[in-house]
């Protein structure tokens, strides 16, 4: 099988932090956001030239605009304020968490089945998490205690999207589900987002950050997912998430010379190994029937656990 698209994917999404961190400080999220959704929905326009494009985004126009809000404009923002004061690293190790919280939103207000893997699995990734803030919470910096809370509160937006998806946006093609969301989010924070448009002039590199996260690690992102997903099947694509973490730790230690602590090492891979359990991935790597639940990544929504 060829590793090359899902490590690229990884990589996009990986960066997607290293943007966010550079931009969100001269921008301010609500600003950040609103751009990074509204170019996405341009990217991903040209998909309107089909009529059954045009007609399911009318008939799903409510169920989109919660897609929207619950995984493009709420989570991103959240990030976006994170980043302000936790590291890119950090950011995308807590992002890896989103399998866990829809385990657990799946179970308590979907009542889907939790086996003892996922709960073993739940279990240990949260004692990831605690041990991967133990360090920087107990610092004292200010802001960090809450940016850490935002993160995680993005992941469980994403967990929520997922699972509310899947129940409304059952065999919706996915292209539409990404259109549309990034349609919405824009529609919903571009009002919120002008009253706080930075009044200063933004550095090109700057801008270079916003393009490259609408572009790139959003409207170019969800093609590339939905062709992985076509081309080897939704549970293959799907393992992109244990990578996103790994590139994001490497794109703040190069370009933003984040310190790598053996502390966020050890948090992450307890993190990502409680994140495999819960999802199911180690039963479906043996063969094994498991009624694994859906994924979610920054900027993008799975509809089913098979390939469309």
């Amino acid at each position: 099988m060829n590793l090359l698209e899902p490590c690229l994917l990884a990589a996009i999404w990986g960066a997607s932090f290293l943007f966010l961190r550079i931009a969100a400080p001269e921008f301010g999220p609500l600003a950040l956001i609103a751009l990074r959704v509204g170019i996405a929905a341009l990217v991903l326009a040209p998909v309107l030239r089909s009529a059954l494009v045009r007609s399911q985004l009318r008939a799903k126009a409510w169920p989109l605009l919660v897609v929207g809000i619950s995984n493009s404009a709420l989570p991103f923002g959240l990030f976006a304020y994170s980043t302000l004061y936790i590291n890119a690293g950090l950011d995308s190790i807590l992002n890896a968490t989103t399998p866990i919280w829809t385990a657990l939103i799946a179970a308590a207000w979907f009542q889907a089945g939790l086996g003892r893997q996922q709960l073993a699995g739940l279990l240990l990734g949260l004692a990831g998490v605690v041990l991967l803030v133990w360090d920087t919470v107990g610092a004292g910096i200010a802001g960090v205690p809450l940016a850490i809370a935002t993160a995680l509160a993005a992941a469980v937006c994403y967990g929520f999207a997922v699972n509310y998806s899947k129940r409304h946006l059952a065999g919706i093609q996915p292209l539409v589900v990404a259109f549309g969301s990034q349609l919405f989010a824009t529609i919903v924070l571009l009002p919120l987002a002008l009253p706080f448009w930075p009044r200063h002039a933004i550095a090109i590199s700057t801008w270079a950050c916003v393009a490259a996260l609408g572009v790139i690690c959003t409207g170019f992102a969800y093609i590339l997912y939905f062709r992985l997903i076509e081309r080897v099947g939704a549970t293959y694509a799907a393992s992109v998430t244990f990578l996103i973490p790994v590139f994001g730790l490497i794109w703040g230690a190069l370009f933003l010379g984040e310190k790598l602590t053996p502390t966020m090492l050890a948090g992450c891979a307890i993190v990502l190994l409680g994140t495999a359990l819960a999802s199911g991935k180690f039963a479906s790597r043996f063969g094994k029937h498991h009624n694994s639940l859906p994924q979610a990544f920054p900027s993008k929504i799975k509809i089913n656990n098979k390939s469309p």
